[in-house]
């Protein structure tokens, strides 16, 4: 397994739509071992390949204190969301800005997964959260886009600077 580079925001590979997985390989595997070994070094909860600067349609999450529950989701696609909910976010390409967003409360996605078998889950409070945080990366958005455009300028500005 092997630890891959977290793309900081605002940078522009972000802002690439991921494609989707035709079929699960070994190299996608390898990618899913790859970004969860990269996601809990980082002590993250979530990780899109976006977020690596692969830009397929893969996710991993792992909401457990113990961190032995991890979820992944090959393609995922919610098709069903209800409710609403505002919870507080952070992102691994967004180091030390956390933000109140909006979402749906309950969310129901159907996945591939690690073997590329279908499979569906319903999820609500953190998980939904996570779930859709991640999936944000897969269409290019990142969470600090749901801010104001006056609290998007300070954000770059300041991540800007801390990077130099």
């Amino acid at each position: 397994m092997t630890s891959m580079k977290i793309l900081q925001y605002p940078d522009e590979r972000l802002h690439k739509l991921a494609t989707p997985v035709r079929e699960v390989t070994v190299e996608i595997q390898t990618l899913v071992q790859d970004m969860t070994e990269t996601m809990y070094a980082a002590h993250g909860i979530g990780l899109a390949a976006t977020q690596v600067d692969v830009h397929q349609c893969v996710i991993v999450i792992d909401i457990s204190d113990s961190r032995d529950a991890l979820h992944v989701f090959i393609n995922p696609e919610i098709i069903a969301a209800s409710g609403e909910s505002t919870c507080e976010e952070g992102c691994l390409s967004v180091p030390g800005v956390f933000e109140k967003v909006r979402r749906a409360e309950y969310i129901t996605v159907r996945a591939l997964n690690i073997d590329g078998d279908s499979f569906v889950i319903s999820a609500e409070g953190l998980l939904a959260v996570c779930i859709q945080h991640e999936m944000d990366h897969l269409l290019g958005k990142v969470f600090v886009e749901y801010l104001s455009r006056l609290k998007q300028l300070r954000l770059k500005s300041k991540l800007k600077k801390q990077q130099k």
